[in-house]
């Protein structure tokens, strides 16, 4: 349970932040704003980040521990 939580809030913050990151690159970029996409990519990767770096550490503390 504590594992879904913690990606529930990953994925909330990383669209907020996607979003304002997003929001600022269009309006200095001239480009064309989409916040489904940016949302989308951003918890996309931020799970991936996220979780990845779980399972690096994960792997690493059983390696120290032979």
């Amino acid at each position: 349970m504590k594992w879904l939580a913690s990606n529930i809030v990953v994925v909330i913050w990383s669209v907020i932040f996607g979003e304002v990151i997003g929001y600022v690159g269009q309006a200095l970029e001239e480009m064309t704003y989409q916040p489904l996409q940016i949302g989308v990519t951003m918890a996309i990767a931020a799970l991936i980040a996220v979780n990845g770096i779980a399972l690096l550490a994960r792997s690493d503390q059983k390696s120290a521990k032979n």
